[in-house]
């Protein structure tokens, strides 16, 4: 009768063929991803992507432990081309990691999931991480209206986007009264 039992429970999956083993997610069946331990945006890179991980939809999902759905791309900067993978999390886009020469330079970090190791994450409030902008902030590049740069404390490598409303002139920095209340849209790891 055990048999029996057994066999009824492992013949629907006999049925469905390979096509059902290659869709579940392995490293989700790892007891260490149990508990929800999310990616980090550290000065070594992000999760597990550094600047010497490959710029490869392999090496980037193994990386990130297979967590997220990947797209790849290119667009023209400064004159080349750049490859990028974008991550995403369902269809919500979580991340942007761009590279050159063939492993990762940038990672842009939009998913409010994942936080420095200060606790930062996208949502956060200027005020929360710094007093004034002045010797931490500038504006960003000028295709980007309304959103201010900041390194983070201690690192050489991450920095914050905050954006906001603001209506005086692009390419200036608004002052610390309308950046308190500016929330972070962006955090970015550089090589």
């Amino acid at each position: 009768m055990k048999s029996l039992r057994l066999l009824l429970c492992a013949l629907p999956l006999a049925l469905t063929g390979c096509s059902t083993l290659s869709a579940v997610n392995w490293s989700a069946a790892n007891p260490w991803n149990w508990f929800g331990s999310s990616a980090a945006v550290t000065e070594q890179g992000v999760g597990g992507i550094t600047g010497t991980t490959a710029l490869n939809e392999q090496a980037i999902s193994d990386a990130l432990g297979g967590d997220y759905r990947l797209r790849s791309g290119m667009k023209a900067h400064g004159g080349g081309v750049v490859h990028y993978f974008e991550a995403l999390r369902g269809d919500t886009l979580a991340l942007v990691v761009n590279g050159e020469n063939g492993t990762v330079s940038r990672i842009d970090v939009l998913d409010s999931d994942i936080e420095s190791a200060d606790g930062v994450k996208v949502g956060t409030v200027f005020s929360d991480v710094y007093d004034k902008a002045f010797d931490n902030c500038q504006a960003a590049t000028a295709d980007e209206n309304n959103v201010v740069e900041c390194k983070a404390k201690d690192s050489s490598h991450i920095s914050y986007q905050f954006t906001g409303a603001w209506q005086g002139p692009q390419g200036l920095m608004p002052p610390d009264d309308t950046l308190k209340n500016w929330t972070l849209s962006k955090i970015i790891w550089r090589r």
